[in-house]
């Protein structure tokens, strides 16, 4: 197998951006406009600051019902005008690019709609959607038109993961046999955990182990098995219908390997830290989820060790950890979103789906709605899923 030394590696990407860097100096500025909604999810976490600095955009407009959250977005932003109403916003304007702040899903769709229809590239906050059929809706418009759709999630994007993944098909552990899941738990664990940040890990699943090819879970609501009638939308977290403080799930993927995800009540301290474990035939990796996760790993475990906390060393791909947090001097979750928000508009120029996709993004709420179809019946759920609709409205 032909290897690239670090020195090729860092030469090849400095050859990569100035080409882009070209790129975006001859070609016209953008327009783009932002989409949020103040007391109905907001920005999520700093959506308005996702164009700042790129020299090939300009911010034209944002969009919000609130006066006081339209002005203080807007100054965030540095929009040159603000609407109260978003269409009326994406009549006039007509942006190129169109970001949907709101960490609720529940405007996720209509804004999206409206956008696609006007001739905008999209950017939306996570969840992506409420229900399947509005993410298949926004998928298929999008292909319709050409345009392309990116989802904030972010930890697939961090160069850590990227490495990993590449790491992995490089036999980095081996063959990869499992993964094992988990969520962040804590006052949200169960469903809610489940649809704000397990659709993360979800998203690595993928990533790591292929498609889904069906699911099993066993799912209880206060020591009970839940039924439709239980399922409640978090005050908090407006992501459609939740139900259960206690889901354990297996999923079945296309390459052979094997997929859980847990999230349970009182299991927090246990479980660790959200994120996963990747098995392989010959050592074991420790993702630790978020903006900037940490990666260890653990080769050739010896099963009669009575402990391993010696053997587990971090794992970087041979990258200065310093580097994993920033980005274009941003830091925190403006550097999250810059590293997806520059491949969006890369694949905008070269006429690719972004890594980030709606449909990526589609498939891990698939995987989650998958859970909840099987936890109520108690049966084994094929992929993909037919109901389109919630799962959790009868």
């Amino acid at each position: 197998m032909k290897t690239t030394t670090r020195r090729q590696f860092l030469l090849g990407s400095t050859a990569w951006a100035a080409t882009h860097a070209l790129r975006a100096a001859d070609a016209p500025k953008l327009k783009a406009a932002i989409i949020g909604h103040t007391g109905a999810g907001d920005y999520g976490h700093g959506i308005e600051r996702i164009f700042a600095g790129l020299p090939n955009v300009s911010v034209v407009a944002v969009a919000d019902p609130n006066d006081a959250g339209r002005a203080k977005a807007k100054a965030a932003c540095g929009a040159a005008r603000d609407y109260a109403d978003y269409s009326a916003m994406l009549g006039k304007e007509k942006p190129d690019l169109v970001a949907i702040g709101p960490r609720w899903a529940t405007e996720h769709h209509a804004m999206s709609m409206a956008a696609l229809e006007a001739g905008a590239h999209l950017y939306l906050e996570k969840p992506f959607t409420i229900t399947l059929a509005e993410a298949d809706d926004i998928v298929q418009l999008a292909k319709g038109k050409q345009r392309r759709v990116a989802v904030a999630h972010v930890t697939r994007m961090a160069p850590a993961v990227l490495r990993l993944e590449k790491a992995l098909r490089e036999g980095l552990i081996g063959d990869v046999l499992e993964i094992h899941t988990v969520g962040k738990m804590g006052s949200r664990a169960g469903g809610q955990d489940m649809m704000v940040l397990g659709l993360h890990v979800f998203d690595l699943a993928r990533l790591f182990g292929g498609e889904v090819q069906w699911c099993q879970a066993r799912m209880r609501h206060q020591g009970k098995v839940p039924t439709i009638a239980d399922a409640k939308e978090s005050p908090s977290d407006k992501v459609g219908p939740v139900v259960g403080d206690d889901i354990f799930a297996s999923f079945a993927m296309d390459s052979g390997v094997n997929v859980t995800f847990r999230s349970r009540v009182g299991l927090e301290k246990a479980a660790g830290p959200f994120g996963m474990e990747i098995i392989g035939t010959r050592g074991i990796v420790r993702l630790n989820s978020g903006f900037a996760p940490g990666i260890s790993l653990l080769k050739e475990p010896n099963r009669a060790a009575t402990t391993r906390a010696e053997n587990w060393q971090d794992w970087t791909g041979g990258v200065d950890p310093a580097t994993e947090t920033t980005y274009e001097g941003l830091t925190g979750y403006d550097a999250s979103h810059r590293r997806v928000v520059r491949d969006w508009l890369n694949a905008i120029d070269e006429k690719r789906e972004p890594l980030g996709s709606g449909e990526r993004a589609m498939k891990a709420i698939e995987m989650a709605h998958g859970v909840f179809q099987a936890g109520i019946t108690g049966a084994r759920v094929e992929f993909p899923l037919v109901k389109r609709t919630h799962p959790l409205v009868a």
